[in-house]
């Protein structure tokens, strides 16, 4: 038990096949109730798709685990209901500090930029995301969470998947159109269809501590290189929730996992780190080692990975659960166009195509913040120092420093389903590119563009005035049952407007868009740019569309 946070216990119910004998027939099922699992049972419930979801347990995460979230994955918690809950009890923050031994040698701001409804990052333990996460799903009726039931074998065929779950009440049966593994690293689901993940795996140890404490430390986050409570190791701090605070101390391949835990050898490392004279209570201790590997591909028949379960990085930069709420928010739409017919299932090739191209980016960032936060020899530890030492006085320097890259949102900008640009373009709003917040007011009142768009396709255009221009042509196009649904960004504020529209406050929009009147983006159900044009074309734009969902 944790002494600031008290664990939800989710009832149990008998499946009612138990008492039947009958086959459950689902169209999806998800296994594992992490961020991950929970996320994308949201996001296909926010498409309009009935799903099972599974877990072996009855509450949420033990400890605080994943604790940063950055600005993509807050914009995507806020299309699943559950990102005002996150904000409200987290720790925002958008500064990193790097210190090397007694000295800070580098700092960083996430978002430089105003205008952003988000912060760059918020820290709340991993147990309030999934308690939020849960009670919203349990509030959507399109969304069955059945608690400790165990996935114990799974066959994969060609209409889907055959599933054995085990309860505390025996053993039943459900028959799934799609299953979704969001089992994690361990991933059964993986082992059970005998498939691989390939990779490195980093020979170190890093101990857990979360800490409660009153501290007027800022919301920042802190690395230290061979500090002097710690000698040639590294240490992390990250404010958290609650007056907890969560420290990471490097501890070497040969440290005793269970020693180390103890905690008459816990205490003594923050004694060192804290004083003698500041007072704090353990909250939860671990060790762990990590890993820097992913599966091939992503989807295999009707089974598809997501989250740790098709891809693994080390802790430093918070690229995990980040990364699988993308995971999550790439596949809905495209799950639900193929359920529907509206798109064929090699669209989901596209899924892995995608999230494997994002998480090479995020292995490759983990992999060099890990060599270089754990050099493997002496001429690499002399590097790394070196590259600290300079840091202090010189810019260069600087860029050499990685104490984790952080968690960015993924820019498919090499992406088989986007329509390359024909017109110029300023700015980094290419094909492929998570959309750009801005301020934007809606009927008189104050909100952000990344509300008016999502879990759709939407026709963004940019006009002078709506009262003169002519939206007829946007209230008509639809391409093969999907309809584009549109959304004007007016220069001017908005009195009346037949169609959906917003008023660009201060021309933000219209900057960070590069756009002038007539211009027109096509953006995905998951907020990526699919194509932009400089004047309103229907045939190109039902092309476009035709592209992004693998018509043609």
């Amino acid at each position: 038990m944790l002494k600031t946070y008290t664990y939800p216990k989710f009832n149990y119910r008998s499946p009612p096949e138990i008492a039947s004998g009958k086959v459950l027939k689902v169209p999806v099922v998800v296994v594992g109730a992490g961020p991950v699992g929970l996320g994308m049972a949201l996001d296909l419930d926010l498409q309009g798709i009935p799903v099972l979801l599974v877990d072996e347990d009855d509450t949420v995460s033990i400890g605080s685990r994943g604790v940063c979230y950055a600005k993509r994955a807050l914009e995507i918690l806020d299309r699943y209901g559950v990102g005002d809950a996150v904000c409200a009890k987290g720790v925002s923050w958008n500064v990193g500090r790097t210190f090397f031994r007694e000295s800070e040698v580098y700092n960083f701001n996430l978002v430089p930029e105003p205008d952003h409804h988000r912060p760059g990052m918020v820290n709340l333990q991993q147990y309030y995301l999934e308690e939020y996460l849960v009670r919203r799903a349990a509030t959507r009726p399109g969304i069955e969470l059945r608690w400790n039931n165990k996935l114990v074998s799974v066959t994969s065929h060609g209409q889907g998947a055959t599933l054995k779950v085990e309860t505390p009440d025996g053993l039943y049966t459900v028959e799934a159109d799609w299953l979704i593994a969001a089992d994690g690293a361990r991933s059964p689901i993986r082992r059970m269809l005998g498939l691989e993940v390939e990779g490195k795996i980093f020979m170190d140890r890093f101990l857990i501590a979360d800490v409660v404490m009153k501290a007027d430390f800022p919301a920042e986050r802190w690395f230290w290189f061979d500090p002097p409570f710690h000698p040639n190791q590294s240490v992390l701090l990250h404010k958290q929730t609650d007056s907890v605070f969560r420290i990471d101390f490097q501890l070497g391949w040969d440290a005793d996992p269970e020693e180390e835990k103890k905690p008459e050898n816990v205490i003594p490392r923050i004694k060192a780190m804290l004083g003698d004279q500041r007072e704090f209570e353990l909250e939860w201790v671990s060790v762990y080692t990590f890993q820097c590997r992913r599966m091939g591909r992503f989807n295999h028949g009707r089974v598809i990975f997501v989250g740790d379960a098709a891809h693994q990085v080390s802790p430093f930069g918070a690229r995990g659960a980040n990364s699988g709420l993308q995971d999550a928010d790439n596949l809905g739409w495209k799950l639900k166009l193929v359920i529907d017919g509206k798109a064929p299932q090699r669209l989901l090739d596209s899924y892995s195509e995608e999230r494997v191209c994002a998480a090479d980016e995020n292995l490759m960032n983990s992999t060099r913040s890990t060599d270089f936060i754990t050099p493997k020899s002496r001429a690499s530890r002399t590097f790394r120092n070196a590259a600290l030492s300079l840091a202090r006085d010189h810019a260069f320097g600087r860029s050499l420093v990685n104490s984790g890259r952080l968690s960015v949102p993924a820019f498919l900008v090499d992406s088989s389903l986007n329509t390359p640009d024909e017109d110029a373009f300023a700015g980094r709003m290419l094909p492929g590119a998570p959309m750009d917040d801005a301020p934007v007011a809606r009927d008189g009142a104050p909100g952000w563009l990344l509300q008016s768009t999502g879990n759709c396709f939407r026709l963004m255009v940019f006009v002078d005035d709506p009262a003169s221009t002519d939206t007829s042509a946007l209230s008509r196009l639809a391409i093969g049952g999907i309809p584009l649904e549109p959304l004007l960004v007016s220069r001017v504020p908005v009195t009346a407007c037949a169609l959906p529209c917003v008023h660009d406050i201060r021309g933000v929009a219209a900057r960070r868009y590069d756009a002038r009147p007539g211009t027109t983006y096509l953006i995905r159900p998951d907020q990526h740019v699919a194509a932009r044009w400089r004047a309103f074309d229907a045939e190109k734009i039902l092309a476009a569309v035709a592209r992004a969902t693998c018509r043609q």
